[in-house]
């Protein structure tokens, strides 16, 4: 019997770009702020030339890299994100130039969890992390009554015990 898998067609919350675009400054911001002191240690205490060349070169990298990071790749990640769950198998799909197709068996599956961190809490979106022998895999920005679902029906289908002692 041979068994035909569709493209994956549900998609993540758009709730999540401005999420994803204020982590990223956070992390560029703490980049960016780390090698500001660097630069102003190396003004006042004299260091060699090359010191202040080579912090000036990564800075310059850190603010291009926060810009596509802040800016264009939350919403291409959001667009291309594509996930689908049935009875056999989870498949996910994500990426634009570097596309990833995974296709999980349910019979593979260890266990389901939902993850919310502070700024998913306030977006009212959760992440779903599926367990493997081998992997761990995340589909990110599912909103709560769908995380909730999707996390029972996926622990039915792979035959695995909740535990709701955490929620």
């Amino acid at each position: 019997m041979d068994y035909i898998l569709k493209e994956p067609a549900r998609k993540i919350s758009p709730k999540i770009i401005p999420i994803w675009r204020i982590t990223n400054t956070i992390g560029h911001g703490s980049f960016l702020l780390g090698f500001g002191a660097l630069l102003a240690a190396s003004h006042y205490w004299d260091w060699y030339n090359w010191v202040n060349i080579t912090l000036y070169v990564l800075i310059g990298i850190t603010v291009l890299s926060a810009i596509f990071s802040i800016f264009i790749e939350p919403i291409f990640v959001q667009r291309t994100w594509r996930y689908d769950v049935d009875e056999n198998f989870i498949q996910l799909k994500h990426g634009r130039w570097n596309v990833e197709h995974t296709i999980i068996p349910m019979a593979k599956i260890e266990y389901v969890m939902t993850d919310q961190g502070p700024f998913l809490r306030k977006a009212g979106l959760y992440s779903l992390k599926i367990g493997t022998t081998a992997s761990s895999h995340t589909i990110p920005a599912i909103p709560q009554e769908e995380a909730l679902a999707l996390r029972s029906q996926i622990a039915s289908y792979a035959n695995v015990k909740e535990d709701d002692s955490f929620e």
